[in-house]
C-alpha cells in the first residue's frame, strides 16, 4: 500500500479489501462528531458502564490513595479531559497535603488543553500528547527514582484488546514500569445478555449514530462515497470470547468508492463491517490477566448497581 496515504488511509483501505470479514479500527470512531456522541452514549440510562467507574472512582478514591506508597505520581491512560480522575487526585492532595503531579496521556490536543485548565487546582498537571505505551515511557522517565508511578486505565477500555492482544498490551505496559508502581485498572463484567445487548444498541439510536460516523468520517476525510442510511446498525454478542461487537450491515449491494488512491469495492447484501468490539470480563479473568502480564492483584472494588470492577494491581519483580 502506497507510503503517501495517512495512517487513517491505509488502515481503512486495508480493513475495507480484507476477504471475509471486513473490518474498521475501532479507534477511528472517535473524531470530533464521534466523540461528542459516544458522550452522549454514556447518559443514556441503558449504558450503565460510565456511571459504575465513577461511583466506584468517587467511593474508593481514599482507600486507593491510602493503598499508595507516598508521594506517588500519576498518568493516565486515553485522559481525555480528566474529569473522573478528579477524586483520586484530591484524595492524593488530601494525604499528602501537596497537589500530587499528573500526567494525563492522550492524542487529543484539546482534550489534553482542557485536562490541564480544569485540574489545576488539584494537581500539577503535565500533559503528554502520545500513544499508551509512549506516553508511559516519558512519565515514566519525568519521575525521580523515588516516586512511586500510579497508571490508571479506566472506563474498561481494555475490553476493545481481544485477550492475546490485552495480555500483550500489558506486559509492553509492565516493562515500562518499575516493581512496586501500581496499575488501577476498570473492567466491565459479563452479565446478562439482553442487558448487555441494550447497552450497544439503544432505542433511541444514538449508537447508531456513532456508528454510522464512522463512515460518515470516511467520506468527510477521504472523499468516500458510503449511503449512511444505506447501513444498519448491529449489535451482537460473541459467547465464546465474551465480547459485543458492533457491525454495520449493509441493506442492499452497495458500491463504493475512495478516490484518492482510486479504490472501489462492492458490498453485498447482509455483508457487514465490523467496527467495535467490547470485552466482558470474568473475575478469575482479571486476575489471570494480572498474573499473565507481570502484575499481582492487590485490592478490588465491584459496582452494586452495574457490573463492573475497578482493580487496583501492582507491578512485581
Amino acid at each position: 500500500m502506497s507510503s503517501s496515504l495517512g495512517e487513517f488511509a491505509q488502515d481503512v483501505l486495508a480493513g475495507l479489501a480484507r476477504s471475509g470479514q471486513r473490518e474498521l479500527p475501532s479507534k477511528y470512531l472517535y473524531d470530533d462528531l464521534g466523540s461528542a456522541l459516544f458522550e452522549a452514549i454514556t447518559r443514556l440510562p441503558e449504558y450503565g458502564l460510565t456511571r459504575a467507574d465513577e461511583r466506584l472512582l468517587r467511593a474508593h478514591s481514599p482507600g486507593i490513595a491510602a493503598a499508595l506508597p507516598p508521594g506517588a505520581v500519576v498518568a493516565e491512560l486515553g485522559s481525555g479531559s480528566g474529569k473522573k480522575t478528579v477524586s483520586i487526585l484530591e484524595s492524593l492532595q488530601a494525604r499528602t497535603g501537596h497537589k500530587p503531579r499528573y500526567y494525563p496521556i492522550d492524542l487529543s490536543t484539546s482534550a489534553l488543553n482542557t485536562c490541564a485548565r480544569e485540574l489545576a487546582s488539584c494537581a500539577a498537571v503535565t500533559p503528554i500528547e502520545a500513544s499508551y505505551l509512549d506516553g508511559i515511557a516519558q512519565a515514566s522517565a519525568l519521575r525521580t527514582q523515588s516516586q512511586p508511578l500510579l497508571v490508571l486505565f479506566l472506563g474498561s477500555t481494555i475490553g476493545n484488546f481481544d485477550l492475546s492482544c490485552a495480555v500483550e498490551f500489558l506486559a509492553a505496559l509492565r516493562s515500562r514500569l518499575s516493581p512496586g508502581d501500581a496499575l488501577l485498572l476498570g473492567a466491565d463484567l459479563v452479565k446478562p445478555v439482553p442487558q448487555m445487548l441494550l447497552a450497544y444498541d439503544d432505542p433511541t439510536g444514538v449508537t447508531a449514530a456513532f456508528n454510522r460516523n464512522i463512515l460518515g468520517r470516511i467520506n468527510r476525510e477521504l472523499g468516500a462515497d458510503f449511503n449512511l442510511t444505506a447501513y444498519e446498525h448491529e449489535a451482537r454478542y460473541h459467547e465464546p470470547a465474551r465480547r459485543i461487537e458492533m457491525h454495520l450491515r449493509a441493506r442492499s449491494r452497495q458500491r463504493v468508492s475512495i478516490p484518492n488512491p482510486g479504490f472501489r469495492i462492492t458490498i453485498e447484501p447482509g455483508e457487514t463491517i465490523w467496527t467495535e468490539s467490547s470485552h466482558k470480563f470474568l473475575l478469575s479473568d482479571l486476575d489471570s490477566l494480572a498474573s499473565r502480564s507481570g502484575f499481582r492483584s492487590i485490592l478490588r472494588w465491584m459496582d452494586s448497581q452495574w457490573p463492573f470492577a475497578e482493580n487496583l494491581w501492582s507491578a512485581v519483580e
